[in-house]
């Protein structure tokens, strides 16, 4: 079969690569793809927010299934686009995926599902929200309603951090309309941890575990950004837990959408924290991760077209999700300046010098006649597996060393506190 994928990260890159490891496919296309994707699959110069077009273009080139990577489109409404259509679609609905696209949207469904969650509150004018900060005090946390790109997310440690991100986000309008509303959360303390699932409507089918690194320096430090690098499994969260997490929360949320006439087909993003009080959730996402995809998938060991064809058609429950053993690291390498101002156009050596098993996924580059170049904030996801995590976040690193481009920018420290933890044990 031919197939398209929707997107141009290092997620997309990830999604293609896996899904041509299937015997059942024959070419995989990429709108609008990046300098990665390129290297695997057909690079296709169509935005992921021009439906017409890319209905048209699977419609002209005979493709039989449309895998969506990011939110936007899902949000704009694609796959009603598609299904309207008949045409094969990957992903949540518009009405569903606002599950990610409104914060409010979502802590609404979370307190009428009784999932356990932070208490919050929700603010259209700056003056309400200043009000309320003071009332509860500091550390607290602040959100764009809408999507920022992983970056609408501001955990203010004093009155002073706070009250600035609200100026930023509602007065100033850093995100646009995304920080229209604000969501005032309490802050949680503890572990955070992902967990995806791929949900038909009706079954759940829950991902191996993995942990993001959100800041953008070392030892957390420095502000949020679209991760900075992941691993997975997590070894220090038992399958007790795991399990915990998808009865109190993952299915009371599928089936509690379902219910309400709004059923979500495709992946669920479960980020959580893990607190005193048990597992609580930070946030919904409408797709796969990034970079969670990136060492997610590695390790997933049954064909991922049969689970996207079965979750389609209503039929997970019949497909039996399979992961290999082993652990897998992935570190992000990105432009001097992200997650602010960056250049772009450097010139990216020694991606040919990835170790045995490690395979470079490409975020932000562009594939030029002089070679792969940069073009994004993240540009690489170095993504290592091995036996075990050690060995996998060895071969991450030497790899990461092998690479260089100008002021490139990457953690040190990925995967290292579950390291220390194992070596605890």
């Amino acid at each position: 079969m031919n197939i398209l994928v929707i997107g141009g990260g290092g997620r997309e890159h990830t999604i293609a690569w896996k899904l041509l490891q299937s015997p059942k496919v024959k070419k995989v296309y990429c709108a609008p793809g990046n300098g990665g994707t390129a290297q695997i699959a057909q690079n296709v110069p169509i935005s992921v927010n021009d439906f017409a077009a890319l209905a048209q273009f699977v419609k002209d080139e005979g493709i039989d299934l449309t895998v969506v990577g990011p939110e936007d489109p899902l949000l704009g409404g694609i796959v009603d686009f598609f299904e309207e259509r008949n045409l094969p679609i990957f992903g949540p609905n518009g009405r569903a995926a606002m599950i990610e696209g409104s914060k409010s949207f979502a802590k609404k469904l979370m307190m009428r599902y009784s999932i356990p969650t932070s208490a919050y509150e929700s603010f259209l004018d700056y003056e309400s929200a200043v009000a309320y900060v003071r009332e509860q005090g500091a550390p607290i946390v602040v959100k764009a309603d809408g999507l920022a790109a992983g970056k609408g997310v501001v955990v203010a440690e004093t009155l002073e951090e706070a009250e600035e991100a609200l100026r930023q986000i509602m007065e100033e309008s850093i995100f646009g309309e995304a920080g229209a509303r604000v969501v005032v959360e309490e802050c949680m303390r503890g572990e955070e941890l992902s967990l995806l699932s791929f949900v038909d409507g009706a079954t759940v089918k829950p991902m191996i575990t993995s942990q993001d690194h959100k800041r953008i320096f070392n030892d957390d430090r420095g502000p949020n950004t679209g991760g900075m690098g992941t691993y997975a499994p997590v070894p220090q969260m038992s399958d007790e837990l795991v399990n915990q997490i998808v009865e109190t929360i993952v299915k009371p949320m599928a089936e509690g959408m379902a219910k309400d006439g709004i059923p979500f087909k495709g992946i669920l993003y479960t980020g959580l924290m893990i607190t005193e009080q048990g597992p609580k959730v930070v946030e919904f996402n409408a797709r796969f991760g990034d970079p969670e995809t990136q060492v997610i998938l590695p390790l997933l060991e049954t064909d991922l077209v049969d689970i996207v064809v079965a979750t389609i058609k209503g039929e997970l429950d019949a497909v039996d999700v399979k992961w290999k053993q082993g652990s897998a690291v992935c570190v992000v390498m990105a432009a001097p300046g992200y997650p602010g101002d960056y250049p772009k156009g450097q010139p990216i050596q020694g991606l040919d010098r990835a170790g045995a098993d490690v395979t470079v996924f490409h975020a932000g580059t562009k594939a030029t006649e002089e070679g792969i170049v940069t073009s994004g904030g993240r540009v690489l996801g170095v993504t290592a597996t091995g036996t075990d995590l050690a060995k996998a976040r060895e071969a991450a690193y030497e790899t990461v060393q092998a690479i260089s481009f100008e002021g490139a920018q990457y953690r040190t420290d990925i995967a290292a506190k579950a390291m220390r933890h194992q070596q605890s044990k």
